[in-house]
């Protein structure tokens, strides 16, 4: 009998990292352990919302969007408020 193979992630076990989607669905905001909304990177928030990275990055330059936050050079958001842009520009085509 072999034993599985230790370097690999097992896939069958979900990602403690990623946010809890059924919390999301209901409209609850993410919350991090201290309470505060969690922060995520424009690549992220952009494939949440089903758009381009270019497209969060042309949301900050038109205002519809504002960073809440940096690490390092990238850009953080709060989820509710990528979705909040995302139903405003709906809105205005």
């Amino acid at each position: 009998m072999s034993t599985p193979d230790r370097r690999t992630p097992d896939r069958r076990t979900p990602d403690r990292d990623a946010p809890d989607r059924r919390a999301a669905d209901r409209g609850v905001p993410d919350r991090g352990a201290s309470g505060r909304p969690t922060l995520i990177p424009g690549p992220l928030a952009a494939q949440e919302v089903g758009v381009a990275p270019a497209t969060i990055r042309k949301w900050v330059q038109l205002g519809h969007l504002e960073p809440a936050g940096k690490a390092g050079r990238a850009q953080l958001f709060r989820l509710e408020d990528v979705f909040a842009a995302e139903r405003a520009t709906r809105r205005a085509r």
